[in-house]
C-alpha cells in the first residue's frame, strides 16, 4: 500500500461544517457515483481506489452528521459512517464510546431508508467505553444544575461516559462486556450506586433491562480485537471519520465550553501507528465559509443578521445544546485550529454556494481584544485554555474582508489565509453524490 492512501476527516470549527458531506463524497470516490451529471463538488485528489471502510475515532451518539441522496434520503449520521449510504462499512474503534440502544435506533432508520442489514455493515472494539442510561441521567442532571453557566451538552452521556472512564478505568463498562452478563451486571450496579449517591436518583432503567438489551447487541453486532484495524487498514483505502470539531477539544479547545473528546487527528494517528502505518494518511480539515457554533461559548464573528440570511435545514436549536449560532468566517480561530492540531495537508470548503447569496458575508482575519489587535491566538500555553476563553467572550470581530459573491474568490482567500490548499469544494444541499453540506 502506498503512503498517504488512507484520509482523515476533521473539522477545524465547532462542528457541523460538512464532515458527512466529504465523507460520503470520499466514500463514492472510484464508484462512478461522484461523477454523476448535477454534482455540486470538486474534487482535487484524483482518482483513487474504492474505501473499504469508515472508521470513528472519537465522539459518540450525540454526533449528527448530514448526508442527503441524489433521491432525497436524509440521515443525520451518529453512530454510523457517513459512508453507509455508500455501501462503505463503518468501525467503530475503541476511542469512540458506543451506546447500544442508539445504535440500534439508528440501524432502524437506516434500514427504513434502503439500507439493507445496516447492523452487518457495523464492527466495533472491544475496548470501547459504553454509554448507558446512567450516564446520560447524571450528565442531564449536572448540566441542569449548571444554571446560566451551562456547557451546552448534548443531554446523550457521552461526556459523563467518558469521565468515568477516566476516573474508574477499571470499572468503566466497556462494549467487550456485553459478552459477559456477571461482569457486565458488576459493572452496571456500581455504575448506578456511584452516580445515585453522588446526584440523587436518576430515573433511569433497571440494571436487568440494560442487561438484556448489551447483551442482544453483542449478539447481533460483530465485536472485534486490536488486530481489526490491522487487517482494515491492509485492504485498502479507508476514511477516518472525526466527530465535533477541533475548537471543541477537550484540551485545546475554548474551555469550558468543549467536549470530553481528542477531536484532533491525533487519535487516527494512533490506529494508524498501532497499525504499522505511522502517518500513513492524507489530513483534510473541513469548513463552512462562515463559521457556527452550537449553545454558549465564544464566536467572535457572530451576526444576528447572517442567521436570517443563511437558513440552515438540517441543523437547529438543540434543547440541551441550545441556538445554532451563525457567524463570519473565523480567519482567527480557524488559524489557531490548524496550528494545535498539527497541520493539515489539504481543506474541503463547504457551503460554497451561500456566498453568491450573501454579499453582507465576510472574512474576518482579526479581533479587537481590550483595545489590542489580535491576528493570532497563542498556541501551547498551558494552562490558559480558561483564560483564553475570557479573552474570547470580551473580542469582537477586527479587520473585515468580503471575498465576493464568486466562490472562486473565497477558495482563494481561504488558502491564503490558513496557507493549505483546498482540495475539495462543496456547493449546494442538491445534485448528486455532491448533495448534502451540513454536518
Amino acid at each position: 500500500m502506498s503512503a498517504r492512501e488512507h484520509t482523515v476527516v476533521v473539522d477545524l470549527g465547532y462542528g457541523d461544517a460538512g464532515k458527512g458531506r466529504v465523507v460520503d463524497l470520499l466514500c463514492r470516490r472510484g464508484t462512478g457515483d461522484a461523477d454523476r451529471p448535477g454534482g455540486a463538488a470538486v474534487d482535487r485528489l484524483g482518482r483513487g481506489e474504492p474505501v473499504r471502510a469508515v472508521i470513528r475515532f472519537n465522539g459518540g451518539a450525540q454526533t449528527g452528521h448530514n448526508v442527503v441522496t441524489a433521491d432525497g434520503r436524509h440521515h443525520a449520521f451518529a453512530q454510523f459512517g457517513s459512508g453507509t449510504f455508500a455501501g462503505v462499512p463503518t468501525y467503530l474503534s475503541r476511542f469512540t464510546l458506543v451506546d447500544p440502544a442508539a445504535l440500534a435506533a439508528e440501524a432502524d432508520r437506516l434500514a427504513a431508508l434502503g439500507v439493507p442489514a445496516p447492523l452487518r455493515l457495523l464492527t466495533v472494539d472491544r475496548r470501547a467505553p459504553l454509554t448507558t442510561p446512567y450516564h446520560a441521567a447524571a450528565g442531564r442532571l449536572r448540566e441542569s444544575e449548571r444554571g446560566e453557566g451551562r456547557h451546552g451538552s448534548c443531554g446523550r452521556g457521552v461526556g459523563e461516559a467518558a469521565a468515568y472512564a477516566t476516573a474508574h478505568p477499571g470499572d468503566a463498562p466497556l462494549v467487550g462486556d456485553c459478552s459477559s452478563r456477571m461482569r457486565l451486571l458488576r459493572k452496571l450496579v456500581l455504575l448506578r450506586d456511584r452516580l445515585t449517591a453522588e446526584l440523587g436518583p436518576l430515573g433511569a432503567p433497571p440494571v436487568e433491562d440494560c442487561a438484556r438489551a448489551y447483551a442482544e447487541f453483542a449478539r447481533v453486532v460483530e465485536l472485534v480485537d486490536e488486530a481489526h484495524a490491522r487487517r482494515l487498514l491492509r485492504q485498502g483505502p479507508v476514511v477516518f471519520e472525526g466527530a465535533q470539531g477541533v475548537l471543541l477539544d477537550e484540551r485545546l479547545g475554548f474551555h469550558p465550553y468543549t467536549t470530553c473528546s481528542t477531536t484532533t487527528f491525533e487519535n487516527a494517528e494512533r490506529v494508524l501507528a498501532e497499525a504499522g502505518q505511522p502517518r500513513a494518511a492524507r489530513r483534510i480539515g473541513v469548513l463552512r465559509t462562515y463559521t457556527t457554533r452550537h449553545g454558549p461559548g465564544p464566536l467572535v464573528t457572530e451576526d444576528a443578521r447572517l442567521a436570517a440570511a443563511l437558513p440552515e435545514p438540517h441543523n437547529g436549536d438543540g434543547r440541551g445544546q441550545g441556538p445554532f449560532r451563525v457567524g463570519h468566517f473565523d480567519a482567527v480561530a480557524h488559524a489557531y485550529a490548524r496550528a494545535v492540531c498539527g497541520g493539515v495537508d489539504g481543506l474541503a470548503v463547504t457551503h460554497l454556494d451561500r456566498v453568491a447569496g450573501c454579499p453582507s458575508l465576510g472574512l474576518v482575519g482579526a479581533y479587537d481584544i481590550d483595545g489590542r489587535t489580535v491576528e493570532r491566538l497563542p498556541v501551547g500555553a498551558c494552562g490558559g485554555q480558561a483564560r483564553l476563553t475570557e479573552r474570547l467572550l470580551r473580542a469582537v470581530p477586527g479587520r473585515r474582508v468580503s471575498p465576493g459573491p464568486d466562490p472562486r474568490d473565497w477558495v482563494t482567500a481561504v488558502e491564503d489565509v490558513l496557507s493549505a490548499p483546498v482540495v475539495l469544494e462543496s456547493y449546494g444541499t442538491g445534485g448528486g453524490a455532491a448533495s448534502a453540506v451540513a454536518a
